[in-house]
């Protein structure tokens, strides 16, 4: 079998023993922790009979291959766990949170390709000044700390101009205009330095394309500069220009943890940390999970996308 379905299905085939090999992490990272996780989280004035009450309700008196199976099992049947503060069903608490970080990762993501792509073209084609502008922008996305950069900007548009709040959040549900007003410094803090990614990967792939063969060919017979930049180069350069967006969706999740600690953003990377603030080891583990399983499903979607845009991709690179 060959083609674009045989691809599809090496792909999935892949991916299932990815999520299994990520589920086993998960599950042992916590596990390996040197110290008992059930005294930590009960504090060191627990009874013996308190520790070994929660130790028995976690599943932590069994062998640890059993804990993985059971918990395994749990997660087939969609049976994430319970926090052992609220007693809430996981599963609950990670709907409630997951929309945010989604929300937040989608649109950072969204503002760093409109602005990203656009100007990494402009670098690729454009003269002196305007590359001078574009490495300044990149230099600057990439070396500035995300949480330097969100106190900056809270400092100036949340404390001196007083237009956006500083932090807080509204579901977009309930006030749309609210929802983008608490959105928007987290937004810019995070979609700034993907936006210089995106850059620098597009100005290279497109002043790639343009600099090969083929291009000098459709010059030669007249063709219009914008139809070889857009019909031809953008084109070419579309699989590179891909990759590095869903290379840049997994650093997303995982700048999310600290822009929703520090603009309070109820989402799953500040239910992380108030979990392990909290001691709170079933929270972690079911929020880390979500984080990677979305990283790898993101992965995925890309592969799909890249072999699309490049059916050599699909083909083993055969034609």
């Amino acid at each position: 079998m060959s083609g674009p379905l045989a691809f599809v299905l090496r792909r999935l085939a892949i991916t299932i023993p990815m999520l299994v090999v990520m589920s086993i992490v998960v599950f042992l990272i916590l596990r390996l922790v040197p110290g008992d996780p059930v005294r930590t989280m009960l504090g060191f004035r627990a009874t013996d009979e308190n520790v070994a009450t929660l130790r028995q309700q976690l599943g932590l008196d069994r062998s640890l291959f059993q804990q993985y199976l059971d918990w395994a099992g749990a997660l087939l049947r969609g049976d994430l766990g319970k926090d052992i503060v609220s007693h809430a069903p996981l599963s609950q608490l990670l709907a409630q949170r997951l929309p945010v970080t989604l929300e937040l990762a989608g649109l950072s993501m969204l503002i760093a390709v409109l602005v990203g792509v656009p100007l990494g073209i402009g670098a690729a084609t454009g003269g002196r000044w305007q590359r001078r502008l574009t490495e300044g922008f990149v230099v600057f996305g990439i070396s500035v700390p995300d949480f330097w950069l969100g106190i900056m900007l809270v400092l100036v548009f949340a404390a001196t101009l007083a237009l956006l709040p500083p932090s807080g959040y509204v579901p977009f549900s309930r006030d749309p205009i609210g929802n983008l007003r608490y959105m928007t410094l987290p937004v810019l803090t995070l979609a700034t330095g993907e936006a210089a990614y995106i850059l620098r990967t597009t100005r290279a792939a497109i002043a790639g394309v343009l600099g090969r063969p083929f291009v000098t060919f459709l010059r030669a017979k007249g063709v219009s500069p914008r139809r070889i930049l857009y019909g031809h180069a953008l084109r070419n350069a579309g699989p590179a220009i891909a990759t590095v967006v869903g290379i840049q969706v997994g650093v997303l999740l995982g700048g999310a943890i600290v822009i929703e600690t520090m603009f309070a953003l109820p989402g799953v990377g500040r239910l992380i940390v108030t979990a392990i603030n909290q001691r709170n080891y079933p929270v972690v583990q079911a929020g880390v999970l979500a984080v990677a399983t979305l990283f790898i499903l993101v992965t995925l979607v890309t592969d799909l996308l890249v072999a699309w845009l490049d059916p050599r991709v699909a083909d083993g690179g055969s034609r």
